[in-house]
């Protein structure tokens, strides 16, 4: 299959090599250039858009803006192109992308990962995917590549791009969680490891608190996923509560403590800084 990607980042990167190291015909295009073994460059998003299938992996809703709707790249798409996006966006956006699709004619499958980089080095992305039945079919293969698990998300395309905010959402949770935990335990003389050896073992043994107790731990916050792209994340689910008029509190409260981490020179950190931050902070 001749696939196109737009967008080498961290991911976009890892999604590409494992594509082209799988047999397809991978050509890409990347707003600042680079290569990746295996993978033709090419010089406009247009080009990567004349493929069976296209995977788009940019960063938010202004970037795929930029590149696809005001570059006219999407309607200049081959006729019959599947068009996966897989990057994190509102949901509001991801309506609209609905509709400019099907102007364009062609079909819209909406796949956001679950997983850091090192997870998509090694295939192993959960693939949250929704669009029409036959349309999820035709791309499986593509899916299953770059996953472990594709789960079905449906047949409309905001349904998955909602779906990895609400995920993003709780995982920031879980971090202030265990920061808040921590603040109380470590204070009364638990060292922080010990706790953590307890609730791993107990109550919370799942990857989110397996890796980021890790980082609290150690007060290791290289970046995995940057501390501003998770306070993006959060924005977006605060942004899906308003379009339905709801209110979420715990949504509220860990957007604030986020976006004080990110002020306080943390954006660019792992964003389980925000569990440093609060730690820190009520020193």
């Amino acid at each position: 299959m001749e696939i196109g990607i737009i967008g080498l980042g961290a991911m976009g990167r890892e999604i590409a090599r494992n594509l082209a190291a799988a047999g397809h015909v991978v050509k890409a295009w990347n707003r600042s250039g680079g290569d990746v073994a295996g993978v033709q460059m090419v010089e406009t998003p247009a080009q990567a858009l004349q493929a069976d299938t296209a995977l788009t992996m940019l960063s938010d809703d202004a970037a795929i803006r930029s590149v696809l709707l005001e570059t006219d790249a999407l309607v200049q798409a081959r006729k019959g192109l599947v068009h996966i996006v897989a990057s994190t966006i509102s949901v509001a956006f991801a309506q609209e992308l609905v509709e400019h699709h099907r102007a364009a004619k062609i079909e819209y499958v909406a796949a956001p990962v679950l997983g850091r980089p090192d997870v998509a080095a090694r295939g192993e992305l959960n693939v949250l995917a929704a669009g029409a039945p036959d349309t999820l079919e035709k791309v499986r293969p593509v899916l299953e590549t770059i996953g472990k698990r594709v789960w079905n998300m449906g047949a409309e395309p905001p349904t998955a791009h909602a779906t990895k905010i609400a995920c993003n959402m709780m995982i920031t949770m879980a971090i202030e969680a265990m920061a808040e935990a921590v603040v109380l335990t470590e204070s009364n003389g638990l060292a922080r490891e010990r706790f953590f050896d307890l609730i791993l073992n107990t109550l919370f043994g799942s990857r989110s608190y397996q890796l980021y107790s890790a980082n609290i731990i150690h007060d290791r916050y290289e970046p995995g996923f940057k501390a501003s792209l998770g306070l993006k994340d959060l924005r977006l689910a605060d942004a899906a509560a308003e379009q339905l008029g709801r209110n979420l509190p715990m949504l509220d409260a860990v957007r604030h403590q986020m976006a004080k981490a990110v002020s306080a020179a943390g954006g660019d950190r792992d964003w389980s800084v925000i569990a440093d931050f609060t730690i820190r902070s009520t020193n």
